[in-house]
């Protein structure tokens, strides 16, 4: 496996953010405080997803062809409980906490909530990784709706990595090319609205998985942009997220093909290139992106937090609204992040030690390890037989 890459940590944390600073308003707006939700960059929430989704599929399907290079096959029972022991006890707690503030919580403390759905169907279909039919189906409410981009991840993993256990290793690169473009047309351009329906964007994944397999086989070097290249690329990503110029000025199926594209080489360079045009060495950036995961799953939860804490001084807020705006966002941010370090800490790492209870050690390393300890012992008898 390859040296720690460039920025990922950093980027993690800034499309969760970008997502925290999309649902506050709204949740804001909906109980009478102050709000703002006119600048670009607040409404950019989904489209950081799709970041997401890009590096999902560029770090865990070049891990799985590296695997599949390395040893010939791929472990998929060792492959699902590392998803297992990353995803679960998260997506679960806050699965629970979801179903508990709005069917317990609110009962208590009258708060109006629409539940129209069997809760038990609910839980169903958020058990099996259908959170996205779930939310096209009945809108349960933000706690439970953002599980919808957990539940498409792990129905792409459900499938792509036993399709790379099955090819052989030749054919991994043209399948995922020929899926990529496939799939884009079959969700777009086709009467086929199903995928559609429930946001299964699965094409974002193939592409990042492309790209990172056609640069770990070194055929993605016309792809490695020179600095000029990496200052335009990187002002487009700037330009996509600071304005809707872009959104707007496409279709939706042009949109998105312009996404996938922007998204990968993005991902592609500035984790990959030998001259990387910035590499961010923060400790703190890259901490809060190893705890990007945390900060996604909680964050609506601390919004419904503070938001209703703040509501009985509605008037005092609506008083100072650009201060109120300002105090609102920095709470919920902050205390967001307090909350992923305590479970980053204090749940998840238990379950991530155990991690590698799973990772098999390809045969190759072993050989060579072999070989060097063989290699050392001899040279050690020579040197005693010399005194």
């Amino acid at each position: 496996m390859s040296k720690k890459l460039h920025n990922l940590d950093p980027l993690r944390f800034f499309l969760a953010l970008l997502v925290v600073l999309y649902h506050i308003p709204t949740l804001s707006k909906n109980l009478g405080l102050p709000y703002i939700d006119q600048l670009a960059f607040l409404q950019k929430g989904t489209e950081a997803v799709l970041v997401f989704f890009t590096l999902s599929g560029f770090l865990i399907i070049r891990s799985l062809f590296i695997e599949k290079e390395q040893t010939g096959t791929v472990a998929l029972g060792e492959f699902y409980m590392r998803r297992i022991l990353r995803i679960y006890p998260v997506y679960y707690l806050v699965m629970f906490i979801g179903f508990a503030v709005y069917h317990v919580v609110f009962p208590l403390l009258e708060i109006p909530y629409d539940a129209n759905y069997d809760v038990g169907e609910g839980i169903l279909l958020c058990i099996f990784f259908l959170p996205n039919v779930f939310h096209v189906a009945y809108d349960p409410g933000g706690i439970l709706t953002i599980l919808w981009s957990i539940g498409i991840e792990e129905q792409f993993y459900l499938f792509i990595a036993p399709l790379i256990l099955c090819l052989a290793q030749r054919h991994v690169l043209p399948f995922l090319g020929f899926f990529t473009i496939g799939f884009f047309l079959v969700y777009f351009y086709s009467p086929i609205a199903i995928f559609r329906d429930y946001y299964s964007l699965f094409f974002y994944f193939s592409f990042g998985g492309l790209l990172a397999v056609l640069n770990y086989l070194k055929k993605a070097r016309s792809l490695l942009f020179n600095t000029p290249i990496q200052i335009l690329l990187t002002a487009m990503v700037v330009l996509y997220f600071s304005t809707n110029l872009i959104q707007e000025a496409l279709s939706e199926g042009v949109f998105h093909l312009v996404s996938m594209l922007l998204f990968g080489l993005f991902i592609l360079n500035i984790s990959y290139n030998p001259k990387p045009l910035f590499v961010i060495k923060n400790t703190t950036l890259n901490y809060f992106g190893k705890i990007s995961y945390g900060i996604y799953m909680y964050h609506m939860i601390v919004v419904y937090a503070a938001l209703f804490l703040l509501t009985p001084y509605k008037d005092s807020l609506l008083a100072y609204p650009l201060l109120s705006v300002i105090g609102i966002n920095c709470i919920v941010i902050l205390c967001t992040l307090l909350v992923a370090h305590l479970s980053f800490t204090c749940l998840e790492m238990p379950f991530l030690k155990l991690k590698a209870l799973f990772r098999r050690t390809d045969s190759k390393s072993v050989s060579h390890k072999r070989t060097d300890l063989k290699e050392l012992k001899n040279g050690k008898r020579a040197m005693e037989n010399a005194k």
